[in-house]
């Protein structure tokens, strides 16, 4: 399987992002995290040939956790800010949508490239909370002053449906990519998001392709678990708007076979399973410590056949999926609304 991908103008990125979301202080529901570890995995993740990282403004603690990593890098006496890229969000208050400006934005990035040591942003994906509350348009051409300014290099969106995302196309916003919750369980953006993306060449980041961890052998043959983490409260929804518990024992063993055959995992076969889907470039998959560095390597280090697909795809199609476009119950449903933090965007 191919480890890289490149847009357009030629920025290369992994096919398998180190996402940092689980180093955010939202993240965790209990114990603690282990940052020096973190930071030892970033070692580890780029002397292997993963240099691409997720991150976002929201993400309170993990734009200074990768600034850190920077500056040991800087430290090294080797560094070039080529060497490695970042990914952020952009993803404003939602009580600050209505008065929004061209101030507050690049305040906002200008955090981001100070948090992080970097000269520029590699790319920024933009976030909406609220399609109904005018503004977006506006500051989607805010963050393209940025990027003529020089402090964006690539901007994308995040969670954007396939009605935003033709928007900002419609109106010539240079859109590379978007992020988009999409796994197994989730597959909202099969509907019209993915044909969309692929015929307008911007790429697909899915997000949540492991289920906040549920996909894992440790929960073959187990009965239903409390989540332990923000995350897992958030994706125990789409399983229970899926596959069900019930029908993601009976999904579990069928991977497990597909990766015992492969000598992976089965978060292996599911991550890349949805690396294989239409216009999807990238998958985040969370780096919190260093035992996920060998995961990473294997999740690439073998192809799913043909036949494996067609397999995975016929037992997933025999479930529901969630309702609507993607995201649109995170926008709209008050059950799906309530995990939802939408006021981390701190101003300093």
């Amino acid at each position: 399987m191919r480890k890289k991908c490149q847009f357009k103008n030629g920025y290369t990125f992994n096919r398998v992002i180190n996402g940092c979301w689980q180093l955010s202080a939202e993240h965790c529901l209990q114990g603690h995290l282990d940052y020096d570890d973190a930071i030892r995995a970033f070692h580890e993740l780029v002397e292997q040939g993963f240099t691409t990282f997720d991150c976002a403004d929201i993400y309170t603690g993990a734009e200074e956790v990768l600034g850190r990593f920077v500056m040991d890098l800087k430290g090294s006496g080797h560094y070039q800010e080529e060497d490695i890229q970042i990914h952020t969000k952009f993803v404003p208050d939602k009580d600050v949508l209505p008065v929004i400006n061209m101030k507050y934005t690049e305040g906002i990035v200008d955090r981001s490239l100070k948090r992080m040591h970097r000269e520029a942003l590699d790319l920024v994906q933009f976030h909406w909370w609220d399609f109904n509350v005018p503004g977006m348009m506006e500051t989607a051409f805010d963050l393209v002053k940025l990027q003529e300014k020089g402090k964006i290099r690539n901007i994308g969106m995040c969670n954007m449906d396939t009605n935003a995302l033709k928007q900002m196309v419609d109106a010539g916003i240079p859109v590379v990519s978007n992020q988009a919750q999409y796994s197994v369980f989730d597959r909202r953006p099969e509907r019209t998001l993915l044909d969309y993306s692929a015929e307008h060449g911007i790429y697909t980041f899915a997000y949540g392709t492991l289920a906040g961890g549920f996909l894992a052998e440790r929960y073959m043959g187990k009965a239903y678990e409390a989540p332990e983490t923000r995350s897992q409260v958030k994706y125990m929804q789409i399983i229970e708007d899926s596959l069900g518990w019930d029908g993601m024992q009976k999904l579990l063993p069928v991977l497990k076979a597909i990766a015992d055959h492969h000598g992976v995992s089965i978060a292996n076969v599911a991550t890349q399973y949805i690396l294989n889907q239409k216009s999807v470039g990238a998958v985040m998959v969370g780096t919190r410590n260093s035992k996920h560095v060998k995961s990473n390597l294997q999740t690439l280090a073998f192809d799913l056949t043909e036949d494996e697909m067609k397999q995975i795809r016929d037992f997933v199609n025999q479930y529901p999926t969630p309702e609507g476009e993607c995201y649109e119950l995170e926008r709209t449903s008050p059950r799906y609304k309530g995990i939802i933090l939408t006021d981390r965007n701190h101003v300093e």
